[in-house]
């Protein structure tokens, strides 16, 4: 019998990405996503469930029999509307999805995080990714792996001017950036969604964090060439 898995902001650019990649994998049976609209993609390992994240922990038996929870949750103080509302969708639901994770018997936790991620930071986006990294490293799973991407690539639903600047000049400064600066490459979704995905399937237990060059060479090759069974 396969794995199942349970994806956490399957709508958003990473998100949607490590789902894809989860269904292409022959070591999932079933790919479990609570989103706030509907997937246009179907497949039949694919099963959905519209959530309002307030709501998070009336869905907690959606999370029985999952072995790994990827959290893609993110969003920017723009988008959000204020601090207090960045650190809810960064910190706050992510915690709540771990513990839920925990007591439903998850055995892995797989998060996105950021490059500077550093609770001690000044600058407001680190230090709250460095907080959520700290608070879901004290949850009590078996296994908590924390991603730390550059700039990230990909088509997003929504339009992010900043990003999509940054973006530009990234690919264009992309070949120039070797040995110590090769660690800021942006870095693609859906390398970054074979990376998680590589990592979920070698059953590491423990805390890991994964810089920006590590999870580059993690996710060039397909995921099931490190399953574990």
């Amino acid at each position: 019998m396969g794995l199942r898995a349970l994806v956490l902001g399957a709508t958003g650019l990473v998100g949607g990405e490590v789902v894809q990649e989860l269904l292409r994998s022959e070591a999932y049976d079933e790919v479990r996503v609570l989103t706030r609209r509907p997937l246009a993609s179907q497949h039949p390992k694919l099963a959905q469930t519209i959530i309002d994240l307030e709501q998070l922990e009336e869905k907690a038996d959606y999370f029985a029999g999952v072995r790994d929870v990827f959290c893609c949750l993110g969003t920017t103080i723009r988008k959000a509307g204020s601090q207090a509302k960045f650190r809810k969708v960064d910190l706050e639901f992510p915690l709540r999805a771990a513990k839920v994770s925990r007591q439903q018997g998850v055995k892995q936790f797989l998060s996105v995080s950021a490059m500077g991620a550093d609770k001690a930071s000044r600058i407001f986006y680190n230090r709250v990714k460095g907080e959520a990294e700290q608070v879901l490293s004290s949850v009590g799973l078996q296994g908590v792996h924390l991603f730390r991407p550059s700039l990230l690539l990909g088509d997003r639903n929504e339009f992010r001017f900043g990003e999509a600047a940054g973006a530009w000049i990234m690919k264009g400064l992309d070949p120039l950036m070797r040995g110590r600066a090769s660690k800021y490459r942006a870095m693609p979704a859906d390398t970054l969604a074979r990376a998680m995905v590589s990592i979920a399937l070698t059953g590491t237990a423990g805390t890991h964090v994964y810089p920006n060059d590590v999870i580059h060479v993690l996710g060039m090759g397909t995921a099931d060439s490190t399953y574990i069974h």
